[in-house]
């Protein structure tokens, strides 16, 4: 049995954490809209940071929860009571994985209820939570004999990543339900990678280096970035070690006309600024208006200069001056299956047909920005995937039907490379997100 010497925080945070599940799993926000609203509810911290864990945690094993509900249940509920089907996971969710004594989490769940304003619901929450005490391991045991349940992956998903990754499926999907670290991104303009490594130690936080990232700083532990020594005179941004790995394959030098495609929110747009002594005139493009005030943000915070307006990758003749790029970064539209431990719900939102959209989009983005590139020019294809049919196949479909593309090799430690062109990081690898990169040059003489 689970035990606490901490005292529960109250009956609140189940039901708030209840009504954040429901508005991901139920109505398909996604959780970076639906989280940040429920927890503002809560002016203490631990309650606040309770509540998000029962979140987070509950949709990242959404599948193998349910599917001991099921086992549980002696037949389906209607669909008007999905809360109280959500309920009974938020509770499983608190004796399998949390510190929460088990006896509390069975009684504080099932005050849940009358919040609901369905009384009829107590005794079978009640009832199921207890019985799954008394039969847990029996119960997980049988559940777990299925992959799809025992990682909590949608069925469609287990078998592309089984096909995809004979030898590493479990280990992606595995990594895909661990928490994510907190990685910085020194602004070198500012400040040395040491240098913000001591105000860290002098402000008693603990962190240390990346090892393949040259301006990545990794946290021991989460905590508020805006708390952090040189956040508000932009001394960092927060982004992967995958992520950083961009900027440094382009290298932008100043003065190269560079195009980031698909910018928001400007994590890659601002890097390239950093590496080019914010000399390199960038243009950074994004299709959501909505998230071009991020950019705007970013750019404003870390004090660098860059153009940028909305438009559509895909269609240059709205947006394009008809002076070619020295460099692209093409960050395309993809499945964000690399990314999966920061954003639980893309399991559960993500289908099997989505991905066969974003192929025809990602595929259409690189023929009409290949032209946009001068000759002898570079273009780096990126996602936050790891679909092979997104990645490495997308781009050897483009290089098989495009003359003038040439893949440059890259040496990118611990990814994995294939017969086709591209490297590919995986979930976990040196505490990293799935990305995809593969740099193409455009041909002079062709």
């Amino acid at each position: 049995m689970n035990s606490s010497a901490n005292p529960l925080p109250k009956l609140n945070s189940r039901f708030i954490a209840l009504k954040i599940c429901l508005t991901v799993i139920e109505q398909g926000r996604s959780l970076s809209q639906s989280l940040p609203e429920g927890l503002a509810q809560f002016n203490d911290r631990r309650e606040r940071n309770f509540t998000q864990n029962m979140v987070i945690g509950t949709l990242r094993w959404q599948a193998r929860l349910e599917a001991i509900r099921a086992q549980l249940l002696k037949k389906k509920l209607k669909e008007k009571d999905e809360d109280i089907n959500q309920l009974i996971l938020i509770g499983l969710y608190q004796i399998l994985y949390m510190d929460t004594p088990e006896h509390a989490a069975v009684s504080e769940t099932v005050a849940v209820v009358q919040k609901l304003k369905k009384p009829w619901a107590k005794a079978l929450v009640n009832g199921v939570l207890r019985n799954f005490i008394r039969e847990q391991q029996t119960l997980c045991d049988e559940v777990d004999l299925k992959p799809a349940q025992k990682y909590s992956h949608p069925q469609w998903l287990f078998k592309a990543l089984r096909k995809g990754y004979p030898d590493d499926w479990q280990g992606i999907m595995q990594a895909n339900n661990e928490i994510a670290p907190l990685t910085l991104r020194v602004n070198t303009i500012q400040q040395s990678r040491d240098e913000l490594l001591t105000k860290l130690a002098e402000a008693d936080i603990k962190a240390f280096a990346h090892s393949t990232a040259p301006q990545g700083i990794v946290l021991e532990s989460s905590t508020d970035i805006t708390q952090l020594p040189t956040y508000e005179a932009g001394g960092f941004s927060v982004q992967d070690g995958a992520a950083q790995q961009a900027a440094n394959i382009l290298q932008p030098k100043p003065q190269e006309r560079i195009l980031d495609a698909c910018a928001a929110p400007g994590g890659k747009t601002t890097h390239l600024l950093e590496l080019s002594n914010n000399q390199a005139n960038v243009f950074a493009l994004e299709k959501a208006p909505e998230r071009m005030e991020r950019l705007a943000e970013n750019l404003h915070r870390l004090e660098l200069d860059a153009n940028y307006a909305v438009g559509d990758a895909s269609c240059p003749e709205d947006w394009w001056d008809g002076k070619a790029f020295d460099k692209i970064l093409l960050d395309a539209p993809c499945s964000a299956t690399g990314i999966i431990r920061r954003h639980p719900d893309i399991k559960w939102h993500r289908t099997e047909e989505d991905i066969n959209a974003l192929v025809e989009i990602q595929s259409a983005i690189l023929k009409a920005l290949w032209p946009t590139l001068k000759p002898g020019g570079k273009l780096l294809y990126a996602t936050c995937s790891v679909l092979p049919q997104e990645n490495t196949l997308q781009v050897q479909e483009f290089v098989e039907s495009e003359p003038s593309a040439k893949v440059i090799p890259l040496d990118l430690e611990t990814t994995l490379t294939f017969e086709t062109p591209g490297n590919q990081y995986l979930p976990g690898r040196l505490g990293m997100d799935g990305f995809f990169y593969c740099l193409l040059e455009k041909e002079k003489n062709l």
